[in-house]
């Protein structure tokens, strides 16, 4: 039987002097750790968080342990949500674990010192085999909420960078531009492809000029795939013309066989928007 009201009691009483003694062992230097914080204000916080863990912790030696462990792990679960220790590298959060653990520790040590003449040593390992347990439990629930975090923030920016790989700009008369920049390879051609004409459509678009000046490779795939584009966007109505082709592209597209015959180019965006205003 792990639990033990005096142990519970007496922990308790001694939770604050735990905390102090925890937040003595803390030495961080890092300015992306929250622990190297000199406000007194997130020092505060950090030791109302850090006593908060051990009063949940105490409850192992009171209450029965499949109650304990899902109230623990609830709760341990909303605490790795929180975005201070979320921006804090994770192997910081990880050894400050581990240094709450050793305080713990010592402290139920002390407590069997006291009363060694109840308690035999079997029961003080089983104490320690608990804490350790629940100490794992909660660092694999923060690397586990960490990790998400950085899947959330990752995903975020994979969406912010697929709008910007194909931004349709609209202009005027249902002309819209689309300004290519950078390497394309075969995914980021199907992710232009896609976005624009989601974009070409929510914009009514009539003539597009597919802007090839900032790119300085083309391959033949990701050539298929911008014939592609263009045939798509015939199928929805949607004229494109491609501009800028750089004299690499093209002696490589001529190297490569690739037959641009049947579309519309210019040398230059200014020339392509002449002709399309003409149009109009």
């Amino acid at each position: 039987m792990h639990r033990n009201i005096e142990l519970y009691e007496y922990l308790v009483k001694n939770s604050w002097q735990m905390t102090e003694d925890w937040y003595r062992l803390v030495e961080d230097e890092d300015p992306n750790s929250v622990y190297s914080s000199k406000d007194p204000k997130v020092i505060q916080a950090l030791k109302e968080q850090n006593q908060d863990y051990f009063l949940h912790l105490h409850k192992i030696f009171k209450e029965e342990e499949g109650k304990f462990f899902n109230e623990f792990t609830r709760w341990s679960e909303e605490l790795a949500r929180d975005q201070k220790h979320l921006n804090t590298p994770v192997h910081y959060v990880v050894r400050e674990f581990g240094r709450t653990q050793e305080v713990y520790i010592s402290y139920i040590k002390g407590f069997y010192k006291q009363n060694m003449d109840k308690i035999d040593v079997d029961r003080l390992f089983l104490w320690l085999e608990k804490v350790r347990k629940i100490c794992h439990l909660s660092i694999y629930i923060y690397i586990d909420e960490a990790h998400k975090n950085t899947m959330r923030q990752l995903a975020a920016q994979k969406e912010v960078i697929n709008e910007l790989s194909a931004p349709v700009i609209s202009l005027q008369n249902r002309i819209a531009l689309l300004p290519l920049i950078g390497d394309i390879d075969t995914a980021r051609a199907k992710l232009i492809i896609e976005n624009t004409l989601k974009q070409c459509a929510a914009l009514d678009v009539e003539y597009l000029c597919i802007d090839l000046s900032g790119v300085v490779i083309i391959d033949t795939m990701v050539a298929h795939e911008l014939f592609s584009l263009i045939r798509a966007l015939k199928l929805l109505g949607i004229t494109a013309i491609l501009s800028g082709i750089r004299p690499e592209i093209a002696q490589t597209a001529i190297q490569l066989g690739l037959d641009f015959g049947e579309i519309k180019t210019t040398a230059s965006l200014a020339n392509a928007l002449d002709q399309l205003y003409v149009q109009k």
